[in-house]
């Protein structure tokens, strides 16, 4: 019975260890660009290794203000300024999560501003210049954002405020 034990006690911390590795999946760096222009609250146009790519931030959504066919929406055109004095001109460092393409061919990532470190997708949304948008299996920072978003809600800041969010 006594070696049975410690046997038991090695599977389950492997089990443990292994669902923590599917909540938290390893980040892939894209590394370091330079953002050649902003498009909206979440998208920009960085030169990547010599060439250039659309970059779709993870885990945020900011209101729509270039998509066709659709009006701006609310907050629009400040939460693509946020973005623009955060990021514009700067260099970047994207990391990935699981997926590293969303279905119209952009890059997925994670943004953090050199050489401060800053996470700008994090920030975007700590100043209720976005919401949260969580799509499976991109999930590495979806807690932190939740958190983010009820704290800029609980306290009026940006969209929640100026815009009537259902």
């Amino acid at each position: 019975m006594r070696r049975i034990a410690p046997f038991a006690l090695l599977l389950a911390v492997v089990a443990v260890l292994l669902a923590r590795a599917g909540d938290h999946p390893r980040a892939t760096s894209f590394g370091r660009a330079e953002v050649l222009r902003v498009v909206d609250g979440d998208t920009i146009r960085v030169r990547l290794d010599g060439r250039t790519e659309r970059v779709r931030y993870i885990g945020v959504d900011t209101p729509e203000s270039v998509k066709p066919g659709t009006p701006v929406q609310c907050f629009a055109k400040r939460a693509a300024a946020a973005n623009a004095a955060l990021v514009a001109g700067r260099s970047v460092r994207l990391v990935g999560d699981v997926e590293q393409r969303d279905r119209y061919g952009r890059l997925l990532a994670y943004v953090y501003r050199e050489p401060d470190g800053a996470f700008v997708n994090a920030q975007l949304v700590r100043d209720g210049y976005a919401r949260t948008l969580t799509i499976a299996p991109n999930v590495a920072h979806a807690r932190q954002f939740a958190q983010l978003a009820r704290t800029a809600r609980e306290g009026g800041r940006g969209l929640w405020a100026a815009c009537a969010i259902g």
